[in-house]
């Protein structure tokens, strides 16, 4: 009997393995893996870009021409590349931004965010884009008295705040344990931006900011000054969650692709090249002219935007730069009016009256206009405009001029940032010698064109800033009304 259990029980293996070796030899296929989706995978088949983007002037906010921002237009490029869209979540402070980072659906984190040894030990980071240094930055006034910082040992008795979970924290609290005496207050109720607009309020003394974020605010809050660089040169990188490991080989090709081409420079010069031509006492003025002079000739710039398909924010910027909004403007050449027209550009452009403000605004609209018709079609998007504004200051003959000598010097003709490296060259003979417009004095242009781009930034946040507050002002006397009645 055992012996036929013993038999059974050998043939019941058999049949087994061979049945279980059969199937399993069916379903391989020589060369074929199981295949389990990487995250790069799944975006590519989603084509959706889940990320995280903090809502400040230095990485993300929504314009005139609607989300923009250095941050978002780098994001947008590498999503561009993957064929995906962007799915933005907006976070409004870094503490905010790194704790919606743990979301499992996120992709990417980009909040201006520096590779801190801290932060490393924490996060998986995706590959540097941005150096900066962190910078005590005091309110201007303060330069006046004994109290403005020159070094760490200064910081004893001011009042500073930083915000909490920021690499400005953990520097803090480096320097208290090495012995400083500094007086900080973290905060997890503001952002860097609005302890910056603190500062320039002197609502405290001092707060510390990364170099790039304290260069893109000081256009907006002229009175904040930079004492000194508290850190070592630091990398902003973008969150990855963990094992993104082929998303971050992707996105190291694409960034070395981004800027082997000469879109990263293209980048950085839109958001910062105004930066080497900021004057605090101009801007102030600009603030005050605002208000006391933009509204007399606003409506002349919007009939002028809507008549020729141009923002009127850049029509009143130029208008700005042209005659500080005075529309009796004269200067020693002859030009005159709210858009300094020349006697033959004024005639030619069917303008009776230089200083009648609706027709120079008109006239100096339309010829702004004609500009960007005649730029050469290589030239696009918003080079095409700055451009045309070169045009506008020096004529395009010159800049003509200087993209076939960018062409020469081996630079790219058709991109301003590279145009603004030439332009200058025009004033000198070695250069201007062998071009058909010859001598012109081309540094002008360059500063024309970057003054024109501030004073439209300013303006644009300024006119934000004033419809926000109309709203304030609505709902309260509305609530105001239903309680009266």
């Amino acid at each position: 009997m055992n012996k036929y259990i013993y038999t059974f029980v050998a043939v019941f293996f058999s049949l087994s393995l061979f049945i279980f070796g059969w199937l399993s030899h069916s379903a391989y296929e020589p060369g074929k893996k199981i295949h389990k989706p990487s995250l790069l995978d799944k975006i590519k088949s989603s084509k959706t870009l889940n990320v995280v983007l903090l809502n400040a002037p230095s990485t993300y906010y929504i314009g005139t021409d609607g989300p923009q921002g250095f941050e978002y237009d780098l994001i947008k490029a590498y999503a561009n590349h993957l064929d995906a869209d962007l799915n933005i979540t907006a976070a409004h402070t870094i503490k905010e931004a790194i704790e919606l980072s743990q979301n499992p659906n996120i992709h990417i984190t980009s909040a201006s965010l520096a590779k801190t040894p801290q932060r490393e030990e924490k996060f998986n980071f995706g590959p540097s884009y941005f150096e900066v240094q962190e910078q005590v930055i005091c309110n201007r006034g303060m330069l006046r008295s004994a109290k403005f910082p020159r070094d760490v040992e200064d910081l004893a008795g001011l009042d500073i705040m930083v915000g909490v979970d920021t690499s400005y924290s953990e520097t803090i609290k480096a320097l208290q344990k090495d012995g400083f005496e500094i007086n900080a207050t973290v905060t997890s109720e503001y952002s860097t931006e609005e302890l910056l607009e603190k500062v320039a309020r002197h609502e405290i003394d001092c707060t510390i900011a990364d170099s790039n974020i304290y260069a893109l605010n000081l256009k907006y809050f002229p009175e904040i000054a930079m004492a000194f660089s508290i850190s070592p040169r630091e990398q902003l990188a973008w969150l990855l969650p963990d094992g993104a490991n082929q998303l971050e080989t992707d996105m190291f090709a694409w960034l070395n692709d981004f800027n082997q081409k000469g879109k990263m420079v293209q980048l950085k010069d839109h958001y910062y090249s105004y930066v080497l031509f900021f004057d605090y006492y101009n801007t102030k003025v600009f603030y005050k002219r605002l208000k006391s002079r933009l509204p007399k000739y606003k409506k002349y710039f919007k009939q002028a935007a809507k008549r020729f398909a141009i923002p009127w924010t850049l029509i009143a910027s130029v208008s700005y730069q042209e005659s500080h909004w005075n529309p009796k403007a004269k200067s020693f050449t002859g030009v005159r009016g709210l858009m300094m027209l020349t006697l033959k550009t004024a005639k030619m452009l069917g303008v009776k009256s230089r200083l009648n403000p609706q027709q120079s605004v008109i006239g100096g609209t339309r010829h702004l206009k004609h500009m960007i018709k005649i730029v050469p079609k290589s030239v696009e998007d918003e080079n095409r405009l700055k451009y045309a504004l070169a045009a506008y200051n020096i004529g395009m003959g010159h800049v003509k001029d200087a993209m076939k000598l960018a062409k020469r010097l081996g630079l790219n003709p058709n991109v301003w940032s590279d145009l603004k490296i030439v332009l200058p060259l025009l004033s000198q003979k070695k250069y201007y010698r062998d071009l058909k417009f010859g001598y012109a004095r081309g540094a002008e242009p360059v500063k024309y064109v970057e003054a024109i781009y501030n004073y439209k930034d300013i303006l644009e946040k300024y006119e934000k800033e004033q419809m926000a507050e109309g709203e304030i002002k609505s709902k309260k006397s509305k609530k105001t009304k239903k309680k009266s009645s």
